[in-house]
């Protein structure tokens, strides 16, 4: 019977001379899901996940990955485990075919190399060289190379990072299919967006710790705020930090530089209301804008920070 959870990582902890990467992390992935390590970069993220991949060791804690542990059954987790790596560096002399080949050839079973690119498909690429690809196509590639072994676990760090949006979403129906397959998948990102689309359950990490574990969804309606309104006001202007502390509807303000961040529980309440504060307080406004709650905005409210500034 397949163990309930596929990867547990229990008070694990890193340091690189005196920075400390990883600092206490706890970490539970059920079989089959889409398990997502969001946070900035810097957050201990890849140490996380390359300690859980058997490629660092931890200066302390406990890792099992399928029920084993690295220091005793290194060969069994190897043949099934499937590791996309942040960056890889291919030969870009040999052909798709070629690079799919020799990864097949390191596990003991698998699909064909036909199946493996048939289902990144890469199909018309097969025999061009890996040096001509583009930027979405080597990020299949690595992918392809991961599934060579026809792993149980896969790990994904950062897949979409540096791609333009067609290749991104083009990976992200990738995924998608992986995780239809009944794969278990851990996924690093620092994309809200790609987070809540893929991901069954999401662990926000900041400074080496996990801050909030929970769905997307769940994430996001702890804020209890149906939407997020920003308000941008006119450069330099004296702004009181209570401006709308008695403004009906408003749950939680953020002053950063000349924009409020707000979040309401009624937009069509908050906006008029908002609008009335700041003609009250004699302030210009130069833009308002409003959006759904989103993950950022949950790691937001956990740490005063937004993830596009790290």
């Amino acid at each position: 019977m397949a163990a309930a959870h596929a990867l547990e990582v229990h008070h694990l902890r890193k340091t690189f001379g005196t920075v400390v990467a990883v600092d206490g992390l706890d970490l539970e992935v059920r079989s089959g899901e889409c398990f997502g390590l969001l946070g900035p970069n810097g957050a201990g993220k890849t140490t996380t996940i390359e300690i859980c991949e058997g490629l660092q060791e931890p200066d302390a804690g406990d890792v099992t990955v399928l029920g084993r542990h690295w220091a005793r059954d290194e060969r069994a987790l190897r043949e099934r485990l499937g590791v996309q790596l942040q960056e890889t560096q291919f030969s870009e002399k040999l052909t798709v075919e070629e690079t799919v080949a020799l990864f097949r050839s390191f596990f003991r079973r698998g699909p064909t190399v036909a199946e493996i690119v048939r289902l990144v498909q890469l199909e018309e690429k097969q025999g061009a060289r890996v040096g001509t690809l583009s930027g979405g196509q080597k990020q299949r590639l690595s992918i392809a190379c991961a599934l060579a072994g026809d792993p149980e676990l896969l790990f994904l760090d950062e897949p979409t990072t540096g791609l333009d949006p067609q290749s991104r979403r083009q990976l992200w129906d990738l995924v998608e299919r992986l995780r239809a397959s009944g794969r278990t998948i851990v996924l690093t990102t620092h994309y809200m967006e790609e987070a809540e689309r893929l991901c069954d359950r999401v662990a926000i990490v900041d400074q080496g710790r996990v801050i909030a574990n929970d769905t997307p969804r769940a994430l996001i309606r702890s804020l209890g705020a149906e939407q997020v309104v920003e308000v941008e006001l006119t450069e330099g202007a004296d702004v009181p930090g209570t401006l709308f502390a008695r403004t009906p509807a408003v749950l939680d303000t953020r002053l950063d530089g000349p924009v409020w961040t707000l979040q309401v529980s009624a937009a069509h309440e908050a906006v008029p209301a908002i609008l009335r504060t700041l003609d009250q307080a004699g302030l210009a406004l130069t833009e308002l804008r409003t959006h759904t709650p989103t993950l950022e905005d949950v790691f937001v409210s956990l740490t005063g920070r937004h993830l596009r500034d790290q």
